[in-house]
């Protein structure tokens, strides 16, 4: 017997339901100038326009909000670089509850500022030599809180795959998604969504050259472990694949396409210019991979998630003014 996947296409349909009237339906743009750039018809997903300003809200207020009343009143802990706290620390809010994140030391200043902003208590750790997991696991055991991880957990994936279910109910059938890909929560539920809906769509995630974690593991056909990367795009600065969702991508996910940080910048800049939009790094790398040429098929009709805009106005004109 098959064992069933650890995230369903009806999972995914809970959660829309559940984030109907919470998370925004962001809109999709297009621009007849990025057409004729790619030579396809593409269809760009602005989950900057997502509360806490990235796609993360979807996955953390899903799992959050089907947390039983006794645990949810004790707290909810997470560990994350940025947007998955803030979006925690709003999910907590929204539900009445308070919330505990662990954050790198270097996490950007403008996220950090944010997630105090929703309300959580921030404790900080050294990505580079201290394992967030072990960190994030032992604080929400010792304080007795529901630990919400920002990518390996059913219901995260889940929420994060509406962004695609959004996407492709407004623009019908598409050849290609584009998605990037951190731990693999987005890229795995946008992937749930995407094939459940149109089989013969390919799903490309996208990685930083410094940080190809996800391709070397599906390359290998296990979990690969590198140091952890050194990339503008901090969202995606991870060294290992979640479990689960290595699960679902080693059997949804056609292609992992990587791009390079000057490549994110250049798409960073069209995005501003052109779309007139502001992109993260991390935000930017699914919309930089087809504007380089990263694809290894010419799609006709081709979905980019921007998965974020959290990026203050400083590191901003730093990184585009290059």
């Amino acid at each position: 017997m098959t064992a069933a996947p650890p995230v369903a296409f009806s999972d995914v349909q809970d959660a829309a339901a559940r984030l109907d009237g919470i998370a925004h339906r962001t809109p999709v743009l297009t621009s007849r100038t990025l057409d004729a750039l790619v030579g396809a018809e593409v269809f760009v997903k602005c989950e900057n326009f997502q509360r806490v300003g990235a796609f993360k809200f979807r996955g953390a207020y899903n799992a959050a909000s089907r947390l039983p009343a006794g645990q949810l009143a004790r707290g909810i802990a997470a560990y994350s670089s940025g947007n998955h706290a803030q979006a925690v620390a709003l999910a907590a809010r929204e539900l009445g509850t308070t919330a505990v994140v662990l954050m790198p030391e270097d996490a950007p200043r403008a996220k950090r500022e944010a997630t105090a902003g929703y309300g959580a208590e921030i404790v900080t750790y050294d990505r580079y030599t201290q394992d967030r997991t072990a960190l994030g696991e032992a604080l929400a055991e010792e304080r007795g809180l529901a630990l919400i991880p920002p990518y390996d957990h059913p219901h995260v994936i889940a929420g994060q795959g509406t962004a695609a279910l959004e996407l492709l109910e407004e623009t019908g059938v598409l050849d290609v998604l584009v998605v990037p890909v951190g731990g693999g929560g987005l890229v795995a539920g946008s992937a749930t969504a995407a094939k459940a809906l149109h089989p013969g769509i390919r799903v490309v995630g996208v990685e930083p050259e410094a940080g190809d974690d996800t391709k070397r593991s599906l390359d290998r056909g296990e979990r690969v472990t590198v140091p952890v990367p050194r990339t503008i795009a901090d969202g995606q600065a991870l060294p290992t694949p979640g479990e689960i969702t290595f699960a679902v991508n080693r059997r949804l996910v056609d292609a992992i396409a990587l791009v390079g940080d000057d490549e994110i910048v250049a798409a960073m800049r069209f995005a501003f210019e052109r779309l007139k939009i502001v992109l993260e790094p991390s935000g930017a790398t699914a919309l930089a991979a087809l504007m380089a040429g990263r694809l290894e098929h010419r799609p006709r009709r081709v979905g980019v998630i921007a998965s974020g805009g959290n990026v203050d106005a400083r590191r901003f004109a730093e990184l585009i003014g290059r």
